[in-house]
């Protein structure tokens, strides 16, 4: 069986504007495999955020194919995308995009349940989840009763409950204070190490040099990409 959980073949977007079009993907191409962090970096306005939402199934590419977990999401429904995406991927935004009437834990659980897990079943999981994100003192508070950071590290709590093939995160440390930034980092790299494969859309190469290689975009394209690892990282470090 193939280890690799997200596959992107020459995927294109392309949005009307006025008479014109503007590509924010053209000809992408991008392969993850379980247990591989890849960062995303490249300035405003060149496709990272389209990126992500193609390969979550948030948005359909203008032509070529997208696979997860083995799966073409091109010859699915919407319905059928949908529950590959509850039940498979787990997304990181960075407005944290949590249901404020929900405590903690029933934000946490929610993906579950209405994946069809008993509230029981689900909340036990929740409280896995938050326990690994150091949270489990605020399983029930609501959202406005935690902190900046504490709200992200519950919205990735939500992101790697129950079985995620694949995490992608689009700025997760944009709100942060270094120190908690660096927190949510480690709690994303022991789920990839443990087997997910993840995408993290970032624009500080000190984040960037947690993943396993990075790649980088502009105007849509994929015009560079580091070694895998250590090497990444050292380049990454003279870079910044």
């Amino acid at each position: 069986m193939s280890d690799v959980v997200l596959r992107l073949a020459e995927v294109e977007r392309v949005y009307r504007a006025g008479e014109g079009s503007v590509w924010a993907l053209a000809g992408v191409s991008l392969t993850v495999r379980a247990g591989e962090l890849v960062a995303v970096m490249g300035p405003s306005g060149s496709g990272k955020s389209t990126l992500l939402s193609i390969a979550g199934g948030l948005e359909v590419p203008t032509s070529g194919s997208v696979e997860v977990a083995g799966v073409g999401l091109g010859g699915l429904d919407s319905t059928a995308v949908a529950h590959l995406r509850r039940d498979r991927i787990g997304y990181v935004f960075q407005d944290f995009n949590l249901v404020t009437d929900l405590t903690a834990a029933e934000n946490v659980a929610l993906p579950l349940e209405l994946g069809g897990s008993s509230a029981r079943a689900a909340r036990a999981a929740a409280g896995a989840a938050l326990d690994e994100v150091g949270l489990p003192e605020v399983a029930d508070r609501f959202p406005d009763q935690l902190s900046g950071g504490q709200q992200q590290r519950v919205a990735i709590a939500r992101a790697l409950v129950g079985e995620r093939r694949l995490v992608l995160a689009d700025e997760p440390t944009g709100a942060l204070d270094s120190q908690t930034g660096l927190a949510v980092l480690q709690v994303l790299r022991a789920r990839i190490d443990a087997g997910a494969a993840g995408v993290l859309v970032t624009h500080e190469a000190r984040y960037a040099g947690w993943a396993d290689r990075t790649v980088f975009l502009r105007d849509g394209r994929l015009v560079d990409a580091t070694p895998e690892r250590d090497d990444a990282r050292r380049l990454l470090a003279e870079r910044s």
